[in-house]
């Protein structure tokens, strides 16, 4: 069987969680010898001091299969081309890996520094006594929210969790967690935007959660303290 993707070669590259002091050594190298550079206009922003000498191609939602269609074609014809992602490429960009990975033979990842680990350094708690859930899939998250409620009531640990942009954003979260019998009294950190300009903390129960009518930033993370940790 011909395997059409023989030869075609792709990067993809972790950028952080948006302060462009962040991303690695290597991640700039891989981009300042890219001829083009693909992703989500936001991710994008945050690497344009290394992308002046490329081609750069921003890619929504809607037109993100054009667009890696676009990148294979470039890569056919020997480009080096580069995929850009947020925060660190195995905590949350499973989907666009698995795209990227249709289209390559090879493809080298570059990892980078994620927002859970800034989560943890805010918290003052330690990612090993944590678990982590994330949301931003397309998926139906049914099953992350009933991990969510099982962890909740097992209270070990620390849930670190990743709400989706489009409809799953902290109050909804928080809402739908006590219709499944999460604690109402349980404590809860949401980070909004972290290591950039405008960071935001908001600390409350998750009844005051679920009562916010404040819109929270796409860049959201929530921190759900384990009991016994605070009790220690």
């Amino acid at each position: 069987m011909t395997n059409l993707n023989a030869g075609i070669s792709m990067t993809v590259v972790a950028v952080g969680p948006g302060d462009p002091d962040m991303l690695t050594m290597k991640g700039r190298e891989a981009l300042q010898k890219a001829d083009l550079v693909v992703g989500f206009k936001t991710v994008l922003d945050v690497v344009t001091e290394w992308t002046k000498n490329a081609e750069v191609k921003p890619m929504a939602y809607r037109d993100q299969e054009d667009v890696l269609e676009y990148t294979q074609a470039q890569a056919r014809q020997g480009k080096d081309c580069v995929v850009c992602c947020w925060g660190d490429l195995n905590v949350s960009a499973r989907e666009l890996l698995n795209r990227v990975r249709r289209r390559a033979e090879h493809v080298q990842l570059v990892p980078c520094v994620s927002s859970i680990q800034f989560a943890c350094a805010r918290s003052g708690i330690a990612l090993e006594d944590s678990l982590f859930i994330t949301l931003h899939k397309r998926d139906d998250a049914g099953t992350d929210l009933e991990e969510l409620i099982h962890y909740l009531d097992e209270g070990r640990r620390h849930i670190i969790l990743l709400p989706r942009p489009f409809d799953l954003m902290p109050a909804g979260i928080a809402k739908q967690a006590l219709d499944k019998g999460a604690a109402a009294t349980q404590p809860i950190t949401v980070f909004q935007r972290l290591t950039l300009d405008g960071e935001q903390r908001w600390d409350g129960t998750l009844a005051e959660c679920a009562d916010l009518t404040q819109e929270f930033s796409d860049l959201s993370i929530m921190v759900f303290f384990s009991a016994n940790q605070i009790s220690d």
